[in-house]
């Protein structure tokens, strides 16, 4: 039975998760939250659609056990691939970063001329271009950027090389003269000061761990499963792999100290 002050889940490949469940517990600071960073498995974006959508059941069952009220896949390329058929499989709410991303990126955009970065899978199940072309045509130009998480997740995120990548990437969409980026991987948050410096001034970097709050906060609405006042909140860590790295890497995504984290095989769960 689902109770108020059950815990929100939240998983992600790796890292970049923490920037959502960060963004939730600034506005929503009486909640609990367990989080799983699938890093056994990182990165997402170079995996099988049916890969992805495997792990993501095995991973939303093991936040189930957990006793979660709420399940947000703040990985991007599991929204494309997995949130549809994990809310069609489970009966616990469960949210996605597309559409809410989608939605901030309509409502800035005045050219519609919408450029997206994200992994290989993100890009090529064209998930934002669905989104954003349900309710109006825009011009969506995407590009893959492989080598961006491994770059976040080694800690390079302000140095040369990846300056030098940067700029290979965005160069397709800059001659798009597009006018707003979503940035379609929570990891790419870590990224933003240097996007910023490569693309033009009017230029809106849409950042999708800042939108999923409004979903979740409609979903807690709806359900009235607001925690109640408490003077303490916890959090809890799992990952499939590297403990110790996730929670060096990990204090730069969240706004808190992590403290301790747990090594979970979820096939064993």
């Amino acid at each position: 039975m689902i109770k108020n002050n059950n815990p929100i889940g939240v998983f992600d490949s790796g890292v970049g998760g923490l920037t959502v469940m960060s963004e939730i517990n600034k506005i929503l600071p009486k909640e609990n939250f367990i989080y799983f960073g699938d890093t056994a498995h990182l990165p997402y974006g170079s995996k099988s659609k049916n890969m992805i959508i495997e792990l993501s059941k095995k991973i939303t069952l093991f936040l189930i056990k957990k006793d979660v009220k709420l399940i947000v896949v703040a990985c991007n390329t599991a929204s494309s691939f997995a949130l549809s058929i994990l809310q069609k499989t489970f009966k616990i709410p469960i949210v996605g970063v597309i559409k809410s991303t989608s939605m901030a990126a309509m409502s800035a955009s005045k050219k519609n001329r919408i450029g997206v970065i994200g992994t290989e899978g993100t890009v090529n199940s064209k998930s934002y271009i669905n989104e954003l072309n349900k309710i109006s045509r825009y011009n969506v130009y995407q590009q893959a950027c492989p080598l961006f998480v491994s770059l976040i997740e080694e800690g390079w995120t302000e140095n040369e090389i990846t300056n030098i990548i940067i700029k290979k990437y965005l160069k397709p969409l800059l001659n798009k003269n597009i006018d707003t980026l979503i940035l379609g991987c929570t990891h790419y948050q870590l990224l933003k000061k240097i996007l910023k410096k490569n693309v033009k001034n009017d230029v809106v970097l849409i950042d999708s761990s800042k939108f999923v709050v409004k979903e979740v906060l409609n979903v807690l609405n709806k359900e009235k499963m607001f925690a109640k006042n408490r003077d303490k909140v916890f959090f809890k860590f799992y990952v499939s792999d590297n403990p110790a790295k996730f929670k060096k890497l990990g204090n730069q995504f969240f706004k808190r100290k992590i403290y301790d984290v747990k090594k979970i095989n979820i096939d064993a769960e």
